[in-house]
């Protein structure tokens, strides 16, 4: 669907990313991971053009419909919003489609709530369900279980697994830590500003030093995420 190949993002003569290569290939889920300021959230601005890479090519390969569920939003009014009203921002969508989504992920009783009085897990599945308005071909969270407790992101994860294999629908989550999500993904990417090392979580769980670099801690019926790469790479 997309492929990305050397992919630098430079800012104020600081590289930010350095040689991106990967392929987002149809219906997988892909996580990406990686400490704070590995330029996860970065890269998904490149894959959504809401960022320009200063060097190497996007190249997508088809027309692709792409939903997108963001860490935080910022509501630029004054007055309450509700849940329905939210949902219709930007596009106009029939309130039989709206409906049918907000069913999806369960938030159909938050219909007419204002969105200022959500939870954060509440605020999340809103996101989602808005996120699926348009049948995406890729859909891409960003840190989807921020503030979520184990229960929450357990249930969250499950979600996004029914949800695609629903559409048929790639998707690629960013996430920080590996809690549940490495038992909810085909393949893992690393990344440290550059790509540490990628593949099933099976391949990539084989090496130890990633609990080291990362500093994770194993959690009972979670797998372990591990590499041997040097994060050090000279450009």
């Amino acid at each position: 669907m997309i492929i990305l190949k050397n992919v630098y993002f430079c800012q104020n003569e600081k590289k930010i990313l350095k040689n991106i290569s990967l392929r987002i290939k149809k219906n997988k889920i892909i996580t990406l991971i990686g400490p704070n300021g590995a330029g996860k959230s970065t890269l998904i601005r490149i894959i959504l053009k809401l960022q320009k890479q200063s060097f190497g090519k996007v190249i997508y390969l088809r027309k692709n419909k792409i939903g997108y569920v963001p860490q935080k939003i910022y509501l630029n009014t004054p007055f309450p919003i509700t849940v329905y009203k939210f949902m219709k921002i930007l596009n106009n969508y029939k309130k039989n489609i709206i409906i049918k989504n907000l069913k999806k992920v369960g938030v159909i009783k938050l219909k007419t709530r204002n969105l200022n009085s959500l939870s954060g897990g509440e605020i999340q599945k809103v996101l989602l369900a808005r996120a699926l308005l348009n049948n995406p071909d890729l859909l891409v969270l960003d840190e989807p279980t921020q503030g979520m407790d184990i229960l929450g992101q357990l249930k969250l994860y499950q979600l996004i697994h029914k949800i695609k294999n629903s559409l048929k629908c790639s998707v690629l989550i960013v996430s920080h830590d590996l809690n549940l999500v490495m038992n909810q993904t085909d393949k893992v990417i690393c990344l440290n500003k550059h790509i540490c090392c990628k593949g099933t979580p099976k391949l990539v769980s084989k090496n130890k030093n990633f609990i080291k670099i990362f500093g994770l801690i194993k959690i009972r019926k979670f797998a372990f995420y591990n590499h041997n790469h040097n994060h050090k790479h000279n450009f």
